[in-house]
């Protein structure tokens, strides 16, 4: 089964990377390349403990459908989501924050299994390992640059003052 580690250090607080991460509007704008969309459950605002939300996307040419639910919520250090319905035999994200002298440490950690036994295995080995890792990244900058700017009050703020 394949584990994706990430490590991003972003110049900012704790508590600010952490809601971030969290934030259904920030992953929508991360995901731009997919046209990634919430289509069910927490749609919008601050996801958090026990709720599940529904992602629709575009992925090698195919639209897909992925539903996690908040599965661990420990505020601002730690949240996991992990797949109640997708493409993937099994999926979990573990999302963890830790202040340094700098700001905050965000360490990923996402395993996945694939369907369809050692042809699964096979496509993880030969390019969706890549792809995930790519796809993760690029989340991560957005964060990055969100909570380092003033990006990050166009959600938060937001959040904290729905509509």
């Amino acid at each position: 089964m394949p584990v994706i580690e990430l490590f991003t250090d972003i110049a900012a607080p704790v508590e600010r990377v952490f809601d971030l991460a969290r934030s259904i509007d920030l992953h929508t704008d991360s995901t731009d390349g997919t046209g990634e969309r919430a289509v069910g459950g927490v749609t919008s605002g601050l996801i958090g403990a026990g709720q599940e939300v529904t992602w629709r996307a575009r992925h090698f040419g195919v639209w897909q459908s992925l539903t996690v639910r908040i599965t661990a919520f420990e505020r601002p250090t730690h949240f996991a989501d992990a797949m109640l319905h997708g493409a993937f035999r099994r999926m979990e994200h573990h999302h963890y924050f830790e202040s340094s002298a700098s700001g905050t440490i965000m360490r990923d950690v996402f395993t996945f299994e694939s369907p369809l036994g050692i042809l699964g295995r096979m496509a993880d080995f030969l390019f969706l390992t890549r792809y995930m890792r790519s796809f993760l990244i690029g989340r991560n900058r957005v964060i990055k640059a969100a909570a380092e700017s003033d990006g990050w009050r166009q959600y938060l703020c937001k959040a904290a003052h729905p509509h």
